[in-house]
């Protein structure tokens, strides 16, 4: 439990000073995006106007929804599905369930499915590695088909598992009955829940993530089909993710794109749902990309590891530890308006020891305009064993004058 703060213990930082530390900044996890973010800061920026459906662009390297319109409607995801696919598959691989170059068999039931194919022969034995190109590039339903049967036994046990994961996650709205994204009553999500996805994937596997989503076209059983991201041949920056059609969903995209800026790189992921045709999913995916990047800055607060304050401990055999956050740190706000943010640190005091290293001991407040705006956790950036009887005895009586 956190007791109250003594005034001489909250310390004002300058975020501007913070902003010019080191200009590499990890991914936040999903989950770990600032609490409390004011959304009227965000909406004085006027959202673009799109005809899809529902949308979000998000700003991965704050964890900040920048804007969105009907985020949490649900809605069939169509072929954006095989992104859970794909996931679940790179999971099976770290975890050595299945290898990468495994040779496997596409089933009878894989070769009957409709839709989209990589175009498998069922008599020739297909690798694990091409069935994830097949199915990223290509959108292969026959490769999405084989890659669970490989994983987990049977299609249905895998869809099991699509769901199981799903709920690990928190994603209310979505509901998975295969691994494709074919139409099915039972079978939905929502662009919430499917940039959560996407950004554990960037996060979780970013070395199968850009092995496979910036691959521009696939070649496979003499057939060779491009990337239907189409932004990957027009803009640099793009580096993935996944498009997806059907009758009933519209024209549906996630793309992710990385800029780099003076003080670090920035990546924004957009989500596309519902859009009335497939030209217009590439142009709303491409306006949200340079909206994002053209109305708003990251004030970067902190680097990995890097240490925000020394504070004080008690009965350790180290009078003081370093605290600060295990991940990078950073405030998404209007273009120009990096100034007007302020942070304070606030802690638990006293700090007594033993003190284990990621151990929670405070947080980082983030003001604009005097105004609250987000509150970070901050842990312990090393560990403080407890002292001997003697130095312990000593501070006790020491705590109890001061």
């Amino acid at each position: 439990m956190m007791k109250s703060l003594h005034p001489k213990f909250v310390l004002v930082l300058s975020s501007l000073l913070l902003a010019l530390q080191g200009p590499a900044f990890a991914t936040p996890a999903p989950g770990n995006s600032p609490t409390g973010v004011t959304a009227s800061l965000l909406e004085s920026v006027p959202a673009p106007s799109l005809d899809a459906h529902s949308w979000l662009v998000l700003d991965m390297t704050s964890g900040q929804v920048l804007a969105e319109h009907d985020a949490n409607a649900v809605a069939a995801p169509a072929s954006l599905t095989k992104l859970m696919t794909a996931y679940l598959t790179f999971k099976a691989i770290k975890d050595g369930m299945i290898k990468r170059m495994q040779m496997v068999h596409e089933p009878d039931s894989a070769w009957r499915t409709g839709g989209s194919r990589m175009f498998i022969d069922p008599r020739v034995p297909v690798s694990v590695d091409d069935l994830l190109y097949g199915m990223i590039v290509q959108s292969g339903n026959d490769a999405a088909m084989t890659l669970a049967q490989t994983v987990a036994g049977s299609t249905s046990a895998f869809v099991g598992m699509m769901n199981r994961q799903a709920e690990q996650w928190g994603l209310t709205n979505t509901h998975f009955m295969d691994p494709t994204g074919l139409p099915d009553p039972g079978h939905h999500s929502s662009a919430h829940d499917l940039s959560v996805i996407a950004v554990h994937i960037i996060k979780d596997f970013p070395q199968d993530y850009a092995r496979y989503f910036k691959t521009k076209e696939f070649t496979y059983n003499h057939i060779t089909q491009p990337n239907r991201v189409t932004l990957l041949f027009t803009d640099p920056s793009v580096d993935g993710m996944k498009t997806g059609y059907t009758s009933e969903a519209g024209y549906c995209m996630i793309t992710s794109a990385l800029r780099t800026f003076p003080n670090g790189p920035r990546r924004l992921l957009t989500v596309v749902m519902g859009a009335p045709t497939e030209r217009a999913r590439v142009d709303e995916s491409e306006q949200l990309l340079n909206w994002g990047y053209q109305n708003f800055d990251d004030v970067r607060l902190a680097a990995p590891g890097q240490a925000l304050s020394n504070a004080p401990v008690w009965k350790g055999e180290k009078d003081r530890v370093a605290i600060g956050s295990l991940r990078a740190l950073a405030v998404s706000v209007p273009r120009g308006d990096g100034a007007r943010i302020h942070t304070v640190l606030q802690r638990i005091d006293p700090l007594v020891a033993p003190i284990t290293r990621g151990q929670d001991i405070g947080h980082l407040q983030v003001s604009y305009d005097g105004k609250p705006l987000a509150s970070y956790p901050l842990v312990a950036l090393g560990a403080v064993p407890r002292a001997g009887f003697f130095r312990r005895a000593w501070d006790t009586l020491r705590l109890a004058i001061k």
